[in-house]
């Protein structure tokens, strides 16, 4: 929706009403509730304007549902008042805002609403249009994916519980007993239940039960009353009433809690055939239909239990197929002579479709009749049918063998298709509005088996991959420029970096299929180009490795003057769409050249020939189609275009490899998980407080600063510990509430809030300083001690982390306590960012963890602020530079102790040494110093006899003090353990001696030695299938940011490792992030909003009710600042630092308040415009930020402090160019820190933020509240934000920020007599009036006048320095402060781009 002004708002009617009845800013002049507005509004606004998006946009933005129609809404409302809920609820869902909320606030109206609904739903007097009826089935499809919401969840239950099993036939009943036995208790038990309903509670009890049923039969009249193709147009909106109801299907058949009875019931009714063999199936209006009648098929016949909800194998189907199939033949064996050789042949022989409808259309009509009725397959309305064609179908629906869904799966070739790649009702385009559905499978709350979960996800990965595929390729097209000259032959006018015309292409090998398929095993072909580019893009085109896809064009035909509207591939005569695999180029001798260490043979010339694997599976389908047409060109005989993508875009196929391979194999999840991620049973069982194996004691090593900081950090416990004087961390920790389940109740109560504390001394490590152990120094807070807790005990813990609130360094100390308690146990550290990871990873070096034990994977590794390269390779590195190192301290030992031979030569020889003569003089020097009853022990003689004086020669002299027995024992014993590690350290490195490959060192080390190892989600994804292979197995997995994550990236790190018989070793799972912040990024937005792809994993655990611990103390910003987000959560202070750190102590000079909104008006007439579709800008916005920043750089603030962040990529753009333009070059000002939008700056902070919102028309996609959070949440002591007020102050969803915000004046205020530092308190008004800012012209105007009086000074201090003995001065750098960030890597045609793009200044500065 776009073109509606803030003025053309206020001037509407609707916004009058509003004034005048519902509108939050007049409610104490509000009129008394009129239910003819309501009925007005409807009429006039919503139904007269054909429901207009528009209409309906502007009477939900003035909160008409919350604060008018809702409440007032009763038993006694008219049709109008029902429709507006329906109207208005269904527009949230379309903006993805709350819906809810409303309901959940003034619940008393629900129940009869609910009941008008369902009343108008099935209404067959035309009392309501079919357009009406179609908003209502998208309104109960609302209701029914939101039984998460317990009033929701209530009122629908009768409509889909065992109660619905009456609207079957009798013989129906008993041929569903038959299969689930114990449904019979369900049937009796609605029988009783009736028998103590009357009055108006039967009637409603019969209509909940009759609901479904009925709608279904509503639905199929209105499907058979649409003619047949060629016999009369198809009503419009009677298609998209249809296409919605599809959609309610598919989504009560794809959760357990809807499908249980519905799924019978629409069996019963043979609804799918019906739909199949419906006129609107067979029209080209109907394409959708089918494709929605396709994924509905694929729900109705899962392979799952209906009654207990259990995945069913490949057996389990095979076994109720065959006992249908000898049904059907043991009835035509007694009833039907004529069918003899069908009752007495082999289940396998009669099951496939083809055969099957041979003996069935054997029968005559009364006969096909007389079987579907002893069959019991007709409802009670079909009884009397007599269509020939649809009693067959239903028999072979019935009987036919289908082919399984991981079979189905596994034919599936991995890439695109040009008949996917622009068919938009599978993947839309980027303009997706949400006002129509999609054949696309859904992320719901629950899925129905394991093997669901993952085929939804394989599916939307496929999908909007392709969408990505599909803009790349439509891009080089549009560069490349096709044209057919006179004989039919293609050039290329134009040229494109990631695209080349193919020179030769042909199949070299099409392998045998394996045993037991029917696809080729391998099909590879070889590509030939002529590579006359730069040089450059030549080595780009050289450097393809193994495994990088690629994809083929076909193009042929293009038309002479392509319309930029019409259907791209037909415009631009792309024909046909492969992928590949890159195996290799060729060397000159034709073999492939293989990747390694070596350096690749330089090739003489400019063609090069590449050998790529194609996809066996869509060799087979394009053979076949070769087979099947006797006319059909084949595919392969037609590319004549290379095209290659970016890397960091071009892993799908690796991706979906992996869903696939966890749909083959026996994926085995941990069971206390299982339930969980499927959505059901208990939420909280996986919590450490349900489990059986919880920890009583806990070890929180260096977790707790002193004593006082531990009763602090359990303020609800009571504390015992034997000594109280003087007690000194580490300590450890029994729970009494933790030791057992089997005391009495009194007793739990009694007991259950006693904490007793053991502290314990640390074992010397040895007399060396560098060998005291490093600690934590971060005083945690009570909750954060309790995230700790959580997270140190098996299960699942899961922890919010508002910002600021310290998530990183809980996560650190809990990978620290799990690593010191369980040394055995290796954990793996899983982020969404490379830059998430090196900073939880630089703070886990940074603690008491040895370095030998940690690894990180992947390509970010260089980004580590550290001189320590901890990628495999350079581990290995570590560690064989450290076993020499350990060596030659096993010499220095040797020698030291007067032993001849090669001691240190070798780990082995090392290991020899310590038990003969280390370990050996070790246990005689014991023997002399330990006290013996009755025999003390001279404390001299510890000193006199210790056997390794010489070696400890180098560490801080004396090495005994001689005080006491015991300190001189431990430094004793310290000595041995400093030795007794070097042996330890050596006996693991001994495998590097015996491994002599690069190779195999950095597989062991990834298997046996590393204890903490780190990669990003993507990682583990891709890597997935070589981890597994290897062997690699770990007992923790903690999640950083956690809802950023992709549902399916967060589900595979937890099956990286083989079960252990039959079970996944799997201990604890932590899960780190904030899902009221943003979610992960989907490029499409149907994606993000139709089929939920932005929902994570943690997100929707939290909607699960899954047991949280939100930290609730931010350390970021100035309270004040966080008063602004802290409202999202449900409690969120301040850590004290926050008000008595010096710098938030101090006030921001200039700077009249530290938060401020600025109400922009237009410039020159113009607010937000759109250069491109949805590329928002607004000039006058990013002139007033940028002349803001330049006030605050005159004033003396750093650069590198402030960031420059925006709502939209376009204003980003320009923000960019006003600085290029007005800053960058100017050393006084230069460049900010960063210049970015909002959803890029997540997970960073800066200390100044001047944020535009760009919009003047419409809120936009600030209305996700989650993108509010974390615009407000990035400052830390002054954030300015500039926006068009009166747009989004009544805003209903951001009313709590912008109420905040609005009591200070919208006018900027400065006080340009002060500069930094600043030595006015935070709390204090500058001296004198401030400076009210009009506008960006008076801004620019104030800027202009401070920078002409600071070059003034500037000049009278050159001057006077140019005197005798004065200083040479020297020229500022061009470019002061840091470069902003890109959101891609750019090169040298980007920045020309932005060079071209550069707007000209267009404020007058006089």
């Amino acid at each position: 929706m776009k073109g509606l002004t803030v003025d053309q708002i206020t001037a509407d009617r609707v916004t009058f009403l509003a004034q005048q009845y519902w509108s939050p800013d007049t409610k104490e002049t509000h009129l008394s509730y009129d239910p003819q507005i309501i009925e007005d509004v409807y009429q006039g606004e919503v139904k007269a304007t054909d429901f207009s998006t528009r209409r309906i946009v502007v009477l939900e933005l003035s909160q008409y549902l919350e604060n008018y129609v809702w409440p007032n809404y009763s038993e006694n409302a008219s049709a109008s008042h029902l429709l507006s809920v329906v109207i208005l609820v269904n527009e949230k869902f379309r903006e993805r805002v709350p819906a809810w909320d409303s309901f959940v606030k003034h619940p008393a109206p629900f129940a009869c609403f609910l009941r008008h609904l369902m009343k108008a739903s099935l209404d067959s007097t035309e009392a309501y249009s079919v357009k009406e009826q179609t908003h209502m089935i998208v309104f109960l499809n609302h209701l029914y994916n939101s039984i998460e919401t317990d009033l929701i969840r209530d009122g629908i239950a009768y409509t889909v519980s065992y109660n619905i099993l009456e609207c079957l036939s009798e013989g129906q009943i008993q041929n569903v007993l038959r299969d689930f036995p114990n449904w019979s208790k369900a049937i009796k038990r609605t029988t009783r239940h009736r028998k103590k309903l009357q009055g108006v509670e039967l009637e409603n009890f019969d209509f909940d039960t009759n609901f479904l049923y009925s709608l279904m039969q509503q639905f199929l009249k209105k499907l058979s009353n649409i003619p047949e193709k060629g016999k009369g147009d198809v009503n419009e909106d009677i298609v998209h009433y249809c296409e919605r109801f599809m959609e309610l299907m598919i989504d009560l058949e794809s959760q357990l809690p809807t499908r249980r009875f519905l799924n019978t019931l629409l069996h019963s009714c043979n609804f799918l055939v019906k739909c199949q063999l419906s006129s609107l199936a067979a029209r080209e209006e109907g394409k959708l239909f089918s494709q929605l009648l396709h994924i509905i098929k694929v729900f109705g016949q899962f392979e799952i239990n209906d009654n207990t909800g259990q995945p069913l194998s490949d057996l389990d189907v095979m076994k109720i197929h065959y006992d249908q199939i000898k049904q059907l033949q043991n009835t035509t064996f007694k009833s039907f002579p004529n069918l003899t050789q069908f009752s007495f042949s082999s289940v396998a022989a009669v099951d496939d479709a083809a055969t099957l409808r041979q003996y069935i259309e054997q029968l005559q009509d009364d006969e096909l009749q007389r079987l579907c009725h002893l069959m019991h397959l007709l409802p009670k309305e079909d009884e009397g049918e007599t269509d020939r064609n649809l009693l067959i179908e239903i028999i072979l629906w019935k009987y036919q063998r289908r082919i399984s869904q991981l079979e189905a799966v596994n034919r599936m070739p991995l890439y695109p298709v040009e008949s996917i790649i622009w068919d938009d009702n599978i993947v839309p385009s980027e303009y997706y509005s949400g006002d129509a559905c999609l054949a696309l499978p859904k992320l719901n709350l629950q899925f129905l088996t394991l093997h669901d979960y993952l085929l939804r996800n394989f599916d939307l990965f496929r999908l909007e991959s392709t969408y990505e595929i599909r803009q790349d390729i439509e891009d080089i097209v549009l560069r490349l420029n096709p044209w057919e000259t006179e004989t039919g032959n293609i050039v290329f006018r134009g040229w494109a970096r990631m695209a080349q015309p193919i020179a030769n292409f042909s199949v070299c090998e099409v392998a045998k299929p394996n045993v037991g398929e029917d696809k080729p095993s391998r099909v590879r072909a070889d590509i030939t180009l002529h590579l006359s580019v730069r040089r450059e893009i030549k080595q780009e085109w050289e450097a393809l490795r193994k495994h990088d896809v690629c994809l083929l064009l076909s193009i042929s035909r293009p038309k002479e003057y392509p319309n930029p509207d019409g259907h791209f591939p037909e415009e631009w005569g792309i024909k046909y769409v492969r992928g590949c695999e890159i195996e290799g180029m060729l060397d000159e001798n034709g073999r492939v050249i293989e990747e390694g260490p070596e350096p690749k043979p330089v090739l003489k010339g400019e063609t090069r020939t590449y050998r790529v694997w194609l996809d066996c599976n869509q060799y087979k389908v394009d053979m076949d189609n070769i087979k099947m047409h006797a006319n059909s060109e084949d595919v392969y005989e037609t590319f004549n275009v290379l095209m290659r993508r970016r890397p960091k875009e071009n892993n799908f196929k690796a991706v979906l490899e992996t869903i696939r391979d966890l749909m083959n194999t026996k994926c085995v999840v941990p069971d206390w998980l299982l339930d969980i991620i499927l959505g059901y049973g208990n939420p909280g069982a996986a919590h450490y407080s349900k489990r059986e194996n919880a920890l009583a004691t806990l070890d929180f090593n260096d977790t707790f600063l002193d004593f006082q900081h531990l009763e602090e950090s359990f303020p609800s416990y009571t504390i015992t510990c034997k000594e109280r004087t003087d007690v000194q961390p580490p300590f450890k920790l029994t729970f009494e509430d933790q030791k057992s389940n089997k005391r009495s109740a009194d007793e739990e109560v009694k007991e259950s809030k006693i904490i007793h504390v053991e502290p314990y001394v640390v074992p010397s490590r040895g007399p060396y300083p560098y060998t005291v152990p490093r600690k934590n120094r971060v005083r945690f807070t009570p909750t954060q001690v309790e995230a700790i807790r959580s997270g140190m005990q098996p299960g699942l813990t899961m922890v919010v982390g508002p910002p600021g609130t310290g998530k990183t360094d809980v996560a650190v100390q809990i990978i620290s306590n799990i690593y010191h308690n369980n040394p055995a146990e290796r954990t793996l550290v899983v982020t969404h960012s490379n830059q998430a990871l090196n900073q939880l990873f630089e703070k886990v070096i940074a603690l008491d963890v040895d370095e030998r034990h940690l690894l990180r994977l992947g390509h970010g590794e260089e980004a580590l602020e550290t001189e320590k390269d901890f990628s495999r390779y350079g581990r290995v590195n570590y560690v064989l530079s450290k076993r020499l190192e350990l060596l030659d301290e096993v010499t220095r030992l040797k020698e030291s102790l007067g032993v001849a031979g090669e001691m240190g030569a070798s780990c082995e020889t090392a290991g020899y040494f310590f038990l003969q003569h280390v370990l050996a003089r070790w246990e005689r020097y014991l023997s002399q110093v330990t006290l013996k009853p009755g025999k003390p022990v001279n404390i001299e003689l510890i000193n006199e006899v210790f056997p390794f004086h010489v070696f400890f020669s180098n560490a801080p002299q004396p090495l005994f003090h001689g005080k006491s027995y015991e300190e001189d024992m431990e430094i004793a014993e310290g000595c041995f353990r400093y030795l007794e590690n070097i042996f330890t350290q050596l006996k693991e490195f001994r495998a590097f001696e015996m491994l002599r490959s690069g190779l195999d060192r950095t597989r062991y080390l990834l298997v046996k030695e590393a204890k903490i190892i780190a990669m990003t989600c993507t990682h583990a994804a891709l890597k997935r299938r070589e981890l597994v292979e290897l062997g690699f197995q770990f007992d923790n997995i903690l999640m950083e940011e956690s809802a950023q994550i992709l549902e399916i990236e967060t589900f595979i790190p937890l099956l990286l490792q083989n079960p252990e018989d039959g079970r996944n070793r799997l201990k604890r799972w932590v899960m780190i992030g904030d899902h009221h912040q943003l979610p992960p990024v989907i490029k499409n937005m149907a994606f993000q909003k139709y089929s939920n792809c932005e929902q994570s994993l943690f997100t929707r655990f939290v909607r699960l009710g899954v047991p949280t611990i939100q930290l609730d103390a931010q350390g970021r910003a100035r309270p004040s600042i966080c008063a602004l987000y802290n409202w999202r959560y449900k409690k969120l202070g301040d850590l004290p630092h926050v008000t008595s750190w010096p710098e938030f102590q101090v006030a921001n000079a200039g700077l009249w308040y530290d938060y401020q909104l600025i109400n922009v008006e237009n410039l020159e007439g113009r607010g937000e415009t759109e250069p491109r579709k949805y590329f928002y800008q607004n000039l006058a916005e990013a002139e007033y930020v940028v002349h803001l920043y330049m006030y605050m750089r005159l004033l003396g603030y750093p650069a590198s402090k402030i960031s420059l962040l925006t709502t939209y990529n376009g204003q980003k753009e320009l923000l960019r160019d006003v600085v290029e333009q007005r800053c960058a070059r100017n050393p006084i000002f230069g460049r900010p820190h960063k210049i970015s939008t909002v959803d890029k700056y997540q997970g960073q902070q800066n200390d100044y933020i001047l944020l535009s919102l760009v919009r003047t028309r419409a809120v936009g996609h600030l209305r996700d509240v989650r993108r509010l959070v974390v615009a407000m949440s990035r400052a830390r002591l002054g954030l300015f934000i500039f926006a068009r007020v009166s747009l989004f102050k009544n805003c209903y969803e951001l009313q709590p920020a912008f109420s905040l915000l609005t009591k200070r004046p919208l006018q900027l205020q400065l006080a340009p007599w002060e500069n930094v530092p600043c030595h006015r308190q935070n709390n204090e008004q500058p001296q004198g009036k401030p400076v009210h800012v009009k506008d960006v012209t008076h801004m620019s105007n104030l800027v202009h006048e401070l920078y002409s009086n600071i070059c003034a000074s500037i000049n009278a201090i050159v001057a006077l320095q140019a005197g005798p003995g004065a200083m040479e001065t020297h020229e500022l750098p061009p470019d002061t402060g840091a470069r902003y960030d890109s959101d891609e890597e750019g090169n040298a045609d980007d920045e020309e781009t932005e060079e071209s793009m550069m707007i000209v200044n267009e404020i007058d500065t006089k």
